[in-house]
This record gives structure tokens, C-alpha cells and sequence, in this order.
């Protein structure tokens, strides 16, 4: 930028200052116009380089400009473009917060920008210091600016902007009088409610919660019940944030807007990322990704490989579910026995808790009790049986069954653990205590599967007519949610209830969204006939889908994506259901028609070498 520009660590003697005798590196960072206020774009007046009252040989990189040995001329400074000049203010901003000003100072002289408007300036450090009846007087001259071109307001009508400055002067005002208050200035602080504060005519309710600190007896009593920092540094950068909300960009930059901007673009890359099976962390510095590459996630950390191969059962296996606190996975069979796992903490092997026995005709469905503390088992078509187990202590205590022409073939627990529904096609739909007590009962509903909402209050049941409806046993109401043209053959329900997944006859694994009734995506792959097939959520914030087939594999999706990213081979025969464990997002369960359940987990440490990129779709 400069003729014969020197650099910083040139001698003084080899860049003479204009007119001779001065320093050639002096500097002008302490002069305010050619400091951070210098001029923005727009400003047609001034010049690009620094403000028309700095000295004419100054450059705006606070060097003086060079003259006499080499004859060079300053050469004009590149105009920067609005783009360009955005980013200079976004970093001049993180780095004031960094606490680097000088940093700041020269960054704004050198490319001519400005960190914020003169009268924003002024109203910050009026703020800072507590001088609120200046900061007030300072409001006014920033109201003007709220009617700038630049201005972001919901609408540009008068009262609009009217209520906005209400609202700036309300949240100065109620910190001056907390601050009145906490330095024990009660009169003061009244006479802010009364004279300053009521007139606003603004959220009367928060004035007489107000009005009720008054009472506060001591300043860490009214700090307490008022959920303020108290007076300083910390509470009025917070009011600043707050105020700096009302002010368009142009004049005050929002708080902390690279950081915002770095935190979306990490989510959009960890939304983009197909195997991404992390917690979700909204702090920069607790996130698992670095902002110098773009994030992509090896398929090896995935749940995509045979961890382990259980054998124990002696016939097709049915189901299968890991415990809610991930610990047990219990698995139901053919051969009338429901066997209970234990899960290893630190290696994730699975070793063969506890043998319950004696379902006659089999073991389909299995549900925990949000505990653990007890385990469902019921049976196919023809069972009128349900069996409740004590999982501690390997005891049956309850054995139920109303009738001999019962099915009893889905059950769902109630929240509160007492309580739990369950029924079949023929028509029956009850609900019972753990001792098997009818309390309850819906007649004429042909159940194919349930569901028990977080309230306790609806049961979600899908049934013969192809849908899925609501019932209330309080008001006994019910009504319809899911409507599909072909048999509902199982579902299930995310953890906040928003959205369902269902395994549809002939057509594959459906998403609904429950609260808006509509259907969501339709995932593509699977073989869906006519076989009873669970699928399931899974991943640490329930990001993926996993479905068992009829074509002997295990089907995985991302949520987002109708094709599935992974498609996992070992079963010889149809793959009934799929657990993915709750507690250790990398551990997932499938049981099969060949008698056997996989354990998968990610790859093993010897093959973790092998980068594979996340659009790799090898099974």
C-alpha cells in the first residue's frame, strides 16, 4: 500500500517523517479520529485512509508516510468492499472482546472501517460507567439512527420504533434502579420506579416485581431473587447485549457475531456429516470439531461392524431391547424363553444374565419399565398370555391373562411405572396394574402396537384400519393421528414424542411427525413384506434410523436422507428387530430368524487406520 512501504522493524533513521526531525514510526493510535471511529463506508466526505482531521502524511496504518530517499508517493489504498469491510468489523469485535484494543485501533485505521458508530461509542462507555443519565441522553441521538437504510426492525412503521426506544430506555432504567438498590440508595431507587420507570407505561407486570425488591433486606438477598449479577462489569455487558438487540448492525454490531456465525457453520457441517454420532455441544470450545478443516466423521467410529455373535438361543429370535439405562439387553424367542444380557461398561461384550422361561408359545414383544426394574414379555397371534417379570430377582409376578380368546400381543408402560396397556387383534385394549388388575379397558380396537406418551395421559395405538389413533382412558377420547394405505405392522416413537417411525406392509420404514400429523420421509432399501419388523431410533440425539429386513440385512439412515448410509450383512435369514442402545450411541442389537443376535459396534482398533470418508456406503 505504500510506495516504498518499510516494515515494522525498519530503523527510524530509513523513514524520515514528513517535515524531518520526528520519528518515522510514530504512531497516531491515541488520536480518536484516525483511531477505531475512522470512517465508514458510506461516508462520501471523508476519506477511505483516516478522518480529513488527521495529518496529511499519516497513513492510516499509523505509520507517517515515507518521502525524500527513495521519492516514493503513498499509493491509494484499495476501497474495500461491503463483504470485506463486514469482516474487518466482525473480527475488530471478537478481538475487543479478546481484549485486544490496540489490536483493534490499528486494524480499523489501516483499512479505514469503523467498529461501530460515534454515538454507539459513546453510549457503550456510558453504560460501562454507569453514567445513566447520560447514556439516556445518548438513547435519543441513536433513536435517529434506528430510521437508517441499514436499520433490521420487524416493521418500519412509527410505533414501532417508538415501542423499540421504550424499550432500550426500560432496560437502562430498571438496571440504574438495581443498581441504586444494591448500593442501599432506597429513596433513589424509588423515585427511579415512580418518576422514570411507571411513566413508560411498559411491562407493568415487571414493575411490580420491581416494585417488590424494595423489600430485599440485604444485596445478596435482592441479587438472588432478582437473578442479577449485581453491579459491575458483568451485569452491564449483559444490559449492553440486550440494548445492542434493538440497533441495527450498521451502528452497533450484535454481541458476539463471529462466534455465532463459527458456531452455524459448525452445526451445518455436523448436520451434514453422515456418520456424526457425537453429543450435540452448542459452545465452540466444548465441540469435537476444528474450525481449520471441514468435519467429516470415519465410518469406523460407527456402529457398523459384528462386535459379537450370541448363539444361546436354540430358535428364531423375535425381539430384542436394550434397557433405558443400557446396561441389559433382553431378547425373546421362538423357543419360549426370554434371556437377559448384561452389558459391559468398559469393553461393551455382552455376557448371559438371567434364562426366563416358560412362554409357551413364544416370545415376541418385550418392555421395560422405566426403571428396569421389571420386563413384559408377550406372544404371537394366538397368545392370551402376558408375562411380568421381576428382572432382579429372575421372579415371575405376574402371569395375566383375561381370557382364553384373548391376543395379547403389544404392551406399552405408563411413565409412572404402575401402570401399563396392553393388547392385540381380537379386539382387546386394556390397561392394568403390575399386579394384573383390570383398571380399564377400550373395546372393539384391534391393537397392533402401542405406545404411552410422556404426559400418561394418551396412548397411541395403531391398529387393522391402517392408521394409528389417540386414546384417552381419562376422558375417554380418542382420535385419529396417522392415516397410511397399507398395514401398519409396528411403529415406534421418539424420545420427546415428536415423531414416529413406522414399518409399513409392502412399503418400507415411514416418518411421521406426530404434533403436524403429516408424513415426514419415506426411507428407501429395506424389503418390507408382510413380517412383523421392529425398527428404532438410535445415535446420540436420536439422528439415525436403524430397520431389520427381510433380505437378511440391517438398514441404517440419517434422519435427513431417504438412502440409507450404511447396510450391514452376517444374518442368514430375516432380521426381525433392531435395538440401538441408549447409553453408548456406538452399540446396536439385531435378532434374526437364524437364531442368533449380532452386537455391532465400530470397527476394531487394529482397522481403525483405514480413513473412509463419510459418503462411503460399503457394508
Amino acid at each position: 500500500r505504500l510506495g516504498d512501504r518499510r516494515s515494522f522493524a525498519a530503523p527510524a533513521e530509513e523513514a524520515p517523517s514528513v517535515g524531518g526531525g520526528g520519528s518515522g514510526r510514530e504512531r497516531v493510535l491515541g488520536q480518536d479520529s484516525c483511531a477505531r471511529l475512522s470512517p465508514t463506508r458510506g461516508s462520501d466526505a471523508e476519506a477511505r485512509n483516516g478522518d480529513a482531521s488527521c495529518a496529511e502524511g499519516t497513513h492510516s496504518n499509523g505509520l507517517t508516510a515515507a518521502s525524500g530517499d527513495g521519492g516514493s508517493a503513498l499509493k491509494k489504498q484499495k476501497r474495500l468492499s461491503l463483504p470485506e469491510e463486514d469482516v474487518v468489523r466482525l473480527i475488530g469485535q471478537h478481538l475487543h472482546d479478546l481484549g485486544l484494543g490496540q489490536t483493534v485501533d490499528l486494524l480499523m485505521q489501516e483499512s479505514g472501517c469503523r467498529l461501530e458508530h460515534p454515538a454507539a461509542t459513546k453510549f457503550r462507555s456510558h453504560v460501562m460507567e454507569g453514567e445513566w443519565e447520560k447514556a439516556e441522553s445518548d438513547l435519543n441521538e441513536l433513536k435517529a439512527l434506528m430510521h437508517s437504510p441499514g436499520a433490521v426492525v420487524v416493521s418500519p412503521c412509527e410505533f414501532n420504533l417508538f415501542r423499540m426506544g421504550v424499550c432500550m430506555k426500560f432496560l437502562l432504567l430498571q438496571q440504574k434502579y438495581l443498581e441504586y438498590l444494591e448500593d442501599g440508595r432506597a429513596l433513589e431507587a424509588l423515585q427511579v420506579l415512580r418518576a422514570e420507570l411507571t411513566p413508560l407505561k411498559y411491562n407493568t407486570e415487571r414493575i411490580h416485581l420491581l416494585s417488590g425488591y424494595l423489600m430485599c433486606s440485604h444485596p445478596e438477598d435482592l441479587r438472588a431473587k432478582a437473578e442479577w449479577e449485581g453491579k459491575g462489569t458483568a451485569s452491564r455487558s449483559e444490559l449492553l447485549d440486550k440494548l445492542q438487540t434493538y440497533l441495527p448492525p450498521t451502528v452497533m454490531l450484535p454481541p458476539h457475531r463471529l462466534q455465532t456465525l463459527l458456531r452455524q457453520a459448525v452445526e451445518l457441517q455436523r448436520d451434514r456429516c453422515l456418520y456424526h454420532n457425537t453429543k450435540l455441544d452448542s459452545s465452540l470450545d466444548a465441540a469435537p470439531v476444528s474450525l481449520l478443516l471441514d468435519h467429516v466423521c470415519s465410518r469406523n467410529q460407527f456402529p457398523c461392524y459384528t462386535q459379537q455373535v450370541l448363539t444361546e438361543h436354540c430358535n428364531e429370535v423375535w425381539f430384542c431391547k436394550f434397557s433405558n439405562d443400557g446396561t441389559k439387553l433382553a431378547t425373546g424367542s421362538k423357543d419360549t424363553t426370554v434371556i437377559v444380557w448384561h452389558v459391559d461398561k468398559e469393553t461393551h461384550q455382552l455376557k448371559q444374565l438371567k434364562t426366563l422361561e416358560g412362554h409357551a408359545y413364544g416370545v415376541s414383544y418385550l418392555a421395560w419399565s422405566p426403571e428396569d426394574t421389571y420386563l413384559i414379555a408377550c406372544g404371537p397371534d394366538d397368545c392370551s398370555e402376558l408375562w411380568l417379570w421381576n428382572v432382579q430377582t429372575g421372579e415371575l409376578r405376574t402371569k395375566m391373562s383375561q381370557s382364553h380368546e384373548d391376543s395379547l400381543t403389544s404392551v406399552a408402560w405408563n411413565p409412572d411405572g404402575k401402570r401399563f396397556v396392553t393388547g392385540g387383534q381380537r379386539g382387546q385394549f386394556y390397561q392394568c396394574d403390575l399386579d394384573g388388575n383390570l383398571l380399564d379397558s377400550w373395546e372393539g380396537v384391534r391393537v397392533q402396537c402401542l405406545w404411552c406418551s410422556n404426559d400418561g395421559r394418551t396412548v397411541l395405538a395403531s391398529d387393522t384400519h391402517q392408521r394409528v389413533r389417540g386414546y384417552n382412558f381419562e376422558d375417554l377420547t380418542d382420535r385419529n393421528i396417522v392415516q397410511e394405505d397399507h398395514p401398519i405392522m409396528s411403529f415406534t416413537v421418539s424420545k420427546s414424542g415428536r415423531l414416529a417411525l413406522l414399518n409399513v406392509a409392502t412399503q418400507g420404514v415411514h416418518l411421521w411427525d406426530l404434533q403436524d400429523r403429516v408424513l415426514v420421509r419415506k426411507y428407501q432399501g429395506v424389503t418390507q413384506g408382510f413380517y412383523t419388523i421392529h425398527s428404532c431410533f438410535g445415535g446420540h440425539n436420536e439422528d439415525f434410523i436403524a430397520s431389520g429386513s427381510e433380505d437378511h440385512k440391517v438398514y441404517i439412515w440419517h434422519k435427513r436422507s431417504e438412502l440409507p448410509i450404511a447396510e450391514l450383512t452376517g444374518h442368514t435369514r430375516t432380521v426381525n428387530c433392531v435395538s440401538w442402545n441408549p447409553a453408548w450411541p456406538g452399540l446396536m442389537a439385531s435378532a434374526s430368524d437364524d437364531g442368533t443376535v449380532r452386537i455391532w459396534g465400530p470397527a476394531p482398533v487394529l482397522d481403525a487406520h483405514d480413513p473412509e470418508e463419510c459418503s462411503s456406503m460399503d457394508s
